[in-house]
């Protein structure tokens, strides 16, 4: 699976548990040499990151003899280099959603064709359920393959004459990941001639393709199995929530529209269930980051109606120096790239709340544009801040660095996070009157998101047992 969030050990995994330290060194120098060994003497290059480590994880996977591989395409389909196994078992297409524009097309329809181009002759397959021309576009792709495609059919109908399924990862959208996840598990035990295969429910002939361009594939009754599969299932940095004593971070790897969408469902039900505190006891912060050719407004905009107190923008980077953690560096990004962004995420959010007065009355003045640049020489720390005469008007914060950001947010309330530096290296006003709200907040709701890679980061400060 990819990207990783703390260590590129998660990638490749055996029964659910990154591969070791021995093993990932054995089997990243042998793929290496190897590779070295052989490699054109012409084009003396070897496969960029994402390829040699699909290449190690194939080999990984060959050696330790595993009985059944699951790959994560990288990005599309059509042309990622996992596409090279000719003969899976089976296929999955989950939600469709707009990313890598720049590489998959900037429609629902030519993402759907790159999702496509995983499918194989004789080899079924299954979607959830999609808008009519994506969905559209995958059956005429399942169609040139001779692929048996099927439509997943809804949670509920696993549910009928038995209680409520409890998913292990929150939010509805993973009702649809569940389904495709069973459609899946089902197809590889059937193989494998398993007995505990659940049994079929009749489909009435009147709803298998009414309206469908897509036939739905049959509901089956659950085994045991597949019911604890379902309810203990985690999956870091996806709605997942750290409670550190006041401080909770509720942490979403969320980066397109759709899945935004998702994550302020997920973040108003768990954190937000009541209505804003307007006495100082609870405040909310929202840390963002955005990578690639995403639309940053259209993401932020959808995060506006949580009301955040403070928004605070940084870079993917844990510290201002990465050259002690090779797993979170990411050499195609400077930092003054990265910083470059994150001044106009706090720019676009500040246009954005401006919009938003007259609209909402829970809004006050709108901020003016004008960032602030306030190097802290002894530190080497760096805050940008918009002006902000008064506190809790949701000014927007840039820090350098994760590890920065998340110091400021905790103000020494998080046993995990070493207190901010001292009050005079972010002497602006909204930096100050914010850390005085922060520490003397009953509650402080966290949400972490906008990049799967900056949820990493924070992870790995937050949670420093992930590291080990």
């Amino acid at each position: 699976s990819s990207p990783h969030l703390v260590q590129v050990r998660e990638r490749i995994r055996i029964n659910g548990q990154p591969i070791s330290k021995d093993l990932f060194n054995k089997y990243f120098w042998l793929v290496y040499n190897r590779l070295e060994e052989t490699k054109d003497p012409v084009h003396a290059s070897m496969p960029a990151y994402f390829r040699f480590l699909t290449i190690m994880a194939f080999h990984v996977f060959l050696q330790e003899k595993v009985d059944l591989a699951v790959v994560e395409v990288g990005i599309g389909g059509t042309y990622d280099c996992t596409n090279i196994i000719r003969a899976p078992v089976v296929c999955g297409v989950s939600s469709l959603g707009i990313d890598h524009t720049s590489i998959l097309g900037d429609t629902m329809e030519k993402i759907a064709w790159q999702k496509g181009g995983i499918f194989k002759p004789g080899v079924p397959a299954f979607t959830v359920a999609q808008p009519e021309k994506p969905l559209e576009v995958l059956r005429e792709r399942a169609q040139e393959r001779k692929c048996p495609l099927y439509l997943c059919p809804e949670l509920d109908d696993f549910e009928e004459g038995c209680r409520a399924l409890d998913l292990g990862l929150a939010g509805a959208h993973q009702r649809s990941n569940a389904a495709l996840a069973l459609q899946l598990a089902r197809m590889w035990l059937q193989r494998r001639s398993c007995q505990a295969l659940g049994e079929l429910k009749e489909v009435p002939p009147s709803t298998e393709l009414m309206g469908r361009p897509v036939p739905l594939a049959p509901a089956f009754r659950l085994t045991d199995a597949m019911i604890q599969g379902l309810r203990d299932t985690e999956w870091l940095g996806r709605t997942q929530v750290l409670s550190h004593g006041p401080v909770t971070w509720y942490l979403d790897g969320a980066h397109t529209t759709s899945s935004i969408q998702a994550c302020v469902r997920w973040f108003r039900q768990a954190a937000l269930n009541q209505d804003k505190l307007h006495d100082g006891s609870e405040v909310r912060v929202l840390l963002f980051n955005a990578t690639g050719d995403r639309d940053t407004a259209a993401l932020l905009k959808l995060l506006v109606p949580c009301h955040f107190d403070y928004a605070v923008f940084c870079p993917n980077f844990t510290d201002v120096s990465v050259a002690n953690n090779a797993d979170q560096q990411n050499f195609n990004v400077t930092l003054e790239n990265a910083l470059t962004r994150c001044l106009e995420n706090q720019r676009t959010w500040t246009r954005l709340l401006e919009e938003k007065v007259g609209q909402d009355p829970w809004l006050p003045s709108p901020l003016r544009v004008g960032g602030l640049l306030q190097p802290a020489p002894a530190r080497g720390s760096l805050l940008l801040v918009p002006p902000a005469p008064r506190p809790l008007n949701s000014p927007a914060l840039v820090f350098p660095c994760l590890a920065q950001a998340l110091r400021w947010v905790a103000q020494g309330r998080d046993p995990h996070l070493a207190a901010p530096v001292a009050s005079g290296a972010h002497p602006h006003p909204a930096a100050s009157s914010g850390a005085v709200l922060l520490r003397e907040a009953a509650v402080v709701h966290v949400l972490v998101t906008g990049s799967l890679h900056l949820v990493g980061g924070a992870l790995r400060l937050l949670d420093p047992v992930l590291s080990q």
